[in-house]
């Protein structure tokens, strides 16, 4: 068995952008027949390579568009790589959009096994833990509503829950400890240390310099796709600084 639960080797992800704009498939396909569609490529992220040991935490670190959520994005299979290599081992739980696998239709208790089939769990292991989701959540006066009746908050309430009760052995964490009022916060930032004591691997991307340096043993600075700094967390969160007072 590996000891590292996750790995990146040249990892790179390349976006065609259209110079110009095409109304419908019409247009679509007499360009593309003609050879009259041009584009810009846009490289999100280019030669990223790093290794995460089980149970370390890393911190991702960078300025907006520096490519931090197309990294989590990437190693949680959202998006494919256009070169390089991606290696996880382990059962991995993305709480990078909060929510945004939901079905508005549905009603909260039916999204719970919903979301929690994208995570990989079987309709028994959800139900084992689902009262403990709901109760965490605090949506029990409304977990048969639909979901298209929910305010953001209480959809990204609900979708932390699920995915913080299924106990996964990778956490991949997006700003998500801003989730909530006050109180939810404080017992967000608790069951994430909970997962944390219990040596679960994890990702987490913050603005948050102190957060990142309370929560992660490690960290990377992203800059324009490409890691620019990487190793223990001080050093980087130093880095991190220096370049943005130097307004890099």
């Amino acid at each position: 068995m590996s000891s590292y639960a996750i790995k990146l080797d040249n990892v790179g992800l390349r976006f065609n952008l259209n110079r110009e704009r095409v109304d419908n498939i019409k247009e679509y396909f007499i360009k593309f027949l003609r050879h009259q569609l041009y584009y810009n490529v846009f490289w999100g992220l280019r030669n990223v390579s790093f290794t995460v040991q089980e149970g370390e935490r890393l911190g991702v670190l960078g300025l907006n568009g520096a490519g931090k959520s197309t990294l989590l994005k990437v190693i949680s299979g959202v998006m494919k790589p256009t070169e390089g290599t991606l290696e996880v081992h382990g059962e991995l739980a993305p709480l990078i959009e909060l929510g945004a696998g939901f079905d508005h239709n549905y009603s909260g208790g039916e999204n719970i096994y919903l979301y929690g089939a994208t995570l990989g769990y079987s309709r028994k292991q959800i139900q084992e833990i689902w009262k403990d989701i709901v109760e965490f959540s605090e949506l029990q006066d409304f977990i048969d509503v639909p979901v298209k009746n929910y305010s953001s908050g209480m959809r990204a309430r609900l979708g932390f829950a699920i995915a913080c009760m299924v106990e996964p052995e990778i956490l991949i964490l997006d700003e998500v400890l801003s989730v909530g009022d006050a109180p939810f916060r404080a017992k967000s930032e608790a069951k994430i240390t909970e997962l944390f004591n219990k040596g679960v691997t994890v990702i987490f991307v913050s603005h948050n310099m102190e957060q990142v340096q309370k929560l992660c043993d490690k960290a990377i600075l992203l800059e324009k796709g490409q890691v620019v700094a990487n190793g223990d967390t001080e050093s980087v969160c130093a880095e991190y600084v220096r370049r943005m007072k130097a307004g890099r």
